[in-house]
């Protein structure tokens, strides 16, 4: 799927757009109105309100009057009427900053979903297996042995990027990153103590190993 991202700032736009293409987009960045305006057409837009030379607002109402394109806004602009503007203007959904690269690609799924639009290449399926473990990303819902477990938002989302590569190690800045912000600035220890809580949940720690001074991976317990 090709993403335009429309976004002057180059700090907050490099790791998204690697974010983002680790998810499987192919992304193309340009950093003013201007060039959104003139550059090929994506599968979706995600689009800065604040650009150095045409606001965001005027070019979202011209994207949205030459193609039927799925636009996401993604502003630090808080206020309700920002948003109200944005949609009446023909936006698809609107995105505050700072925000969790995994509500983003969640966003972006479901509006070219609703759009009729081509899916991700590499997507792992709604409802995955992995030995005892079920992971449905549609309803949230995790079980272990048929058993449903209860996880928090974080618990969930930690878990399902250790799930979209069973095996292969996920460093503490990229689980950081897609999991709480693309620019963590909080402790690190906040994952640690998730990744205790996620293990006792599951129902043993061989589930998310360690791997030390990297990060961690999902693992395949053979339950009794």
């Amino acid at each position: 799927m090709d993403v335009l991202l429309v976004e002057d700032d180059d700090a907050i736009a490099s790791p998204l757009v690697a974010g983002l293409e680790r998810h499987g987009f192919s992304v193309r960045h340009v950093s003013t109105g201007h060039a959104a305006l003139a550059a090929p057409l994506a599968d979706v837009v995600l689009l800065d309100l604040g650009l150095p030379d045409v606001d965001g607002f005027e070019v979202c109402r011209q994207l949205r009057a030459a193609s039927d394109v799925p636009i996401i806004v993604v502003s630090a602009r808080t206020d309700e009427t920002d948003r109200v503007v944005g949609l009446e203007l023909g936006a698809d959904d609107y995105v505050v900053k700072p925000f969790g690269l995994r509500e983003l690609v969640a966003r972006i799924r479901a509006v070219t979903r609703r759009a009729g639009g081509p899916g991700v290449d590499g997507d792992v399926p709604a409802t995955q297996q992995i030995g005892e473990l079920e992971i449905d990303r549609r309803t949230h819902r995790v079980t272990v042995q048929g058993v449903e477990v209860a996880l928090t938002p974080k618990e969930f989302g930690l878990l399902v990027v250790l799930a979209d590569d069973p095996g292969a190690v996920v460093t503490r800045h990229d689980i950081l990153s897609e999991v709480w912000d693309p620019h963590w600035y909080g402790p690190t220890r906040t994952l640690d103590v998730h990744v205790a809580s996620l293990r006792r949940k599951l129902g043993h720690p061989d589930w998310v190993q360690t791997v030390r001074s990297v990060g961690y991976r999902l693992g395949e317990v053979e339950l009794t």
